[in-house]
């Protein structure tokens, strides 16, 4: 798991251990973005949504197909990240996903530039092209 803010940290799929060490960490709500059957090992959103309800996390699924971002699915994300009440674990089957909703819905909202997106890449080890590129083709 890597903190973004304080209100959110992104990982790969996690496991039910992975989960209850993030709610001893004080996560609250889980937020996935992959969609069903990406991996024939991978659990189905209402197995994921089982295992945090077992724990007291509230769950999100906003299923994102690598590579087809939408503004809506990017302010379902907001959405469910404001409306958490403590900090939010979203994840993808390597967090990309999920930092790029983050990214592009920050940077839509003001709160960061584009030219902010190199610098956050680098800060968390991730590849944030499909972020710039969604950015310069919708704003």
């Amino acid at each position: 798991m890597k903190q973004v803010t304080e209100k959110l940290w992104i990982a790969p799929q996690p496991t039910a251990a992975d989960l209850a060490e993030a709610r001893a960490m004080g996560i609250k709500r889980v937020v996935n973005n992959r969609s069903d059957g990406e991996e024939p090992v991978q659990p189905t959103a209402a197995e994921s949504a089982a295992e945090a309800a077992e724990l007291g996390l509230s769950y999100v699924h906003i299923p994102v197909v690598p590579g087809k971002l939408s503004a809506e699915k990017v302010q379902a994300f907001q959405k469910a990240l404001s409306e958490a009440e403590g900090p939010v674990l979203a994840h993808c089957k390597t967090g990309t996903r999920s930092l790029t909703l983050w990214t592009i819905g920050e940077v839509l909202d003001g709160r960061m530039t584009v030219a902010d997106v190199n610098e956050l890449g680098s800060r968390m080890g991730v590849d944030l092209a499909g972020a710039k590129n969604w950015l310069k083709a919708n704003i």
